[in-house]
């Protein structure tokens, strides 16, 4: 039976929603279920990749010839102007942590059952340099991380890689210039609790991969690591 406190809680979020409606974060036209980010409709047809069922897939492909992968995954496919980029520009541009963290409990369920991700040890996320995230008060990669950790039952090591140099946005660069970019940016920040793991790597968006391929050579200098990969989307070739 509600309490009292439940009920009044209710109430508020109802008054309040006359004036601001609850919208889904992908459409923004639907509502979604009571204390969802997403209605039913968009939940069925946000365009979801299968990487994480195989081992080999159009992701791990990308990193041929560029960087070991063991196994790598994104939840959806990126299209412009699509549903997947409404809700990364929530999390990334309007300060909804809630989308990343709520995607990474979603996403943590699937990769709890597939084959490729059963061993995964530990979880890292893509850093931001601190300058960078005290602007935005947050790094995007790092709430998907969190809630990968909460579904997936995997210990989350935010300071597991630390960006040691302020570089300039990757959004206009292409491959090459994007990797000489963040070459050499970044050092392990816990060695101790990462040696000999099977590190997920954690991003938001996969373009090139200039930024996870640089993360991944510096994690692979630790002894015994062997490092898979995870986004919220991935971007076309």
């Amino acid at each position: 039976m509600p309490t009292q406190q439940s009920l009044l809680r209710r109430l508020a979020d109802d008054f309040a929603g006359l004036f601001y409606p609850h919208l889904c974060l992908a459409c923004a036209e639907r509502k979604p279920p009571r204390r969802d980010l997403l209605c039913i409709t968009c939940r069925a047809k946000l365009p979801y990749t299968d990487y994480h069922e195989h081992q080999e897939n159009v992701l791990t492909e990308r990193f041929w010839g560029r960087a070991p992968i063991y196994s790598g995954a994104a939840m959806f496919h990126f299209i412009k102007g699509g549903k997947t980029q409404h809700l990364l520009h929530q999390l990334k541009y309007q300060g909804k942590q809630q989308v990343g963290v709520l995607l990474g409990e979603w996403y943590g369920r699937e990769l709890k059952k597939s084959v490729w991700f059963q061993c995964v040890e530990a979880i890292v996320p893509v850093p931001l340099h601190p300058r960078k995230e005290r602007q935005r008060g947050f790094n995007q990669s790092d709430t998907f991380a969190r809630g990968l950790a909460r579904t997936m039952g995997v210990p989350w090591h935010k300071n597991g890689l630390r960006r040691k140099a302020y570089t300039e946005t990757q959004t206009q660069k292409g491959r090459m210039e994007r990797f000489g970019n963040v070459e050499s940016v970044f050092e392990v920040g816990e060695p101790a609790k990462l040696n000999g793991k099977h590190i997920l790597l954690v991003d938001d968006v996969i373009t090139t991969g200039a930024t996870l391929e640089a993360c991944t050579h510096t994690l692979l200098q630790l002894p015994g690591v062997k490092v898979s990969l995870a986004a919220i989307a991935i971007a076309g070739s």
